[in-house]
């Protein structure tokens, strides 16, 4: 079994729990490329208590013995089993991270006892599906091998299901520096790519790209040696936004968030970075790009004050959003 939670500070019998978890999850194929080992210790003891599993797999219970729990549940369970001491305030990043790649490889159920529930309704319950809960009962005796062997047996794990999605033609991307990215295909990826193309060399020249998200990949470019200078949060915090660009000349962090599904640069989401890279050494400029002017329109009233707004048909242009500050008249010039 490999060690995946080398520098874990937990305690021998959990460290061994959650390797075990890993274990399980990496043999029927869940992927952990892009993962840190916070973000797989996570992912490991969500599946651990929607198991009901802190001492032997034989423990494990699913959706036959008609054990579901709610995300609140399974931070409840976490805290009081596996020494952390999680917010209940966390409970949507059970959902949207830890149990994601589960609930999409069809191992846990999402709702299973409402299956009338809205995705983000936090009343939703989890449980282990009927056959992936036989299987991790057989984990660690003589029979684990064979029954996960007829487990995987022409199932598509969510690996390759996965990889046949990234195998979809890309958007090509080239940096102010020349280097050429490819993006998966998606309108938000295209707009990240008139953002880098055409407004970075228009109004961030100089620019140093630190970190560019990418709607499958998670993240393209990431400068976390760079990022941790300036005093920039982790990169798998929440609030991370979809473009980082640096100017060291004049110290100045771009902000960019590419405005497709989700929100702009509201009042909210600019406290929270602010909050967030309260340690930043570098001044924060918070940018909102819009595919068109006219979607620029429809969310005019969410845009934060003390931020800039630029629109991809428009290019050669930009919005401040507090006109005090350059108040005066323009120059033919």
């Amino acid at each position: 079994m490999i060690d995946h939670l080398p520098n874990s500070s937990k305690s021998e019998n959990i460290k061994t729990l959650i390797n075990e978890a890993l274990d399980i999850l990496q043999s029927v194929g869940v992927p952990f490329s892009g993962k840190r080992a916070r973000g797989l210790e996570s992912m490991a003891m969500s599946f651990l208590a929607v198991a009901g599993v802190t001492k032997s797999w034989k423990e494990a219970k699913g959706q036959n013995e008609y054990r579901s729990l709610k995300t609140r549940e399974i931070i409840k369970f976490i805290n009081e089993n596996f020494e952390e001491n999680i917010s209940p305030g966390s409970y949507d990043d059970i959902r949207r991270k830890h149990l994601k790649l589960l609930v999409l490889g069809d191992l846990i159920l999402n709702s299973a006892n409402n299956p009338s529930a809205a995705q983000n309704d936090p009343t939703r319950g989890y449980t282990l599906s009927g056959e992936f809960k036989s299987l991790v009962n057989y984990y660690g005796t003589n029979e684990w091998e064979i029954k996960l062997k007829l487990f995987n047996k022409n199932r598509p794990t969510l690996t390759e299901i996965l990889q046949r999605k990234r195998d979809l033609p890309k958007v090509r991307v080239t940096l102010p520096t020349g280097q050429i990215l490819d993006f998966s295909r998606g309108g938000h990826n295209q707009l990240q790519r008139e953002i880098i193309e055409e407004f970075l060399p228009r109004f961030g020249a100089g620019c140093k790209v630190l970190y560019i998200g990418d709607a499958t990949d998670k993240f393209l470019i990431r400068e976390d040696d760079i990022l941790k200078d300036l005093g920039f949060f982790e990169l798998n915090h929440d609030s991370l936004p979809d473009i980082v660009a640096y100017n060291e000349d004049k110290n100045w962090i771009f902000l960019i968030e590419a405005f497709f599904t989700s929100g702009p640069m509201s009042e909210e989401r600019i406290l929270e970075l602010k909050k967030s890279l309260k340690d930043c050494t570098a001044d924060l400029i918070f940018i909102t790009a819009f595919t068109s002017k006219n979607d620029f329109r429809k969310n005019i009233t969410d845009i934060g004050w003390e931020t800039e707004v630029w629109t991809a048909d428009n290019p050669d242009h930009m919005v401040h959003f507090n006109g005090g500050k350059f108040f005066g008249p323009y120059s033919e010039k």
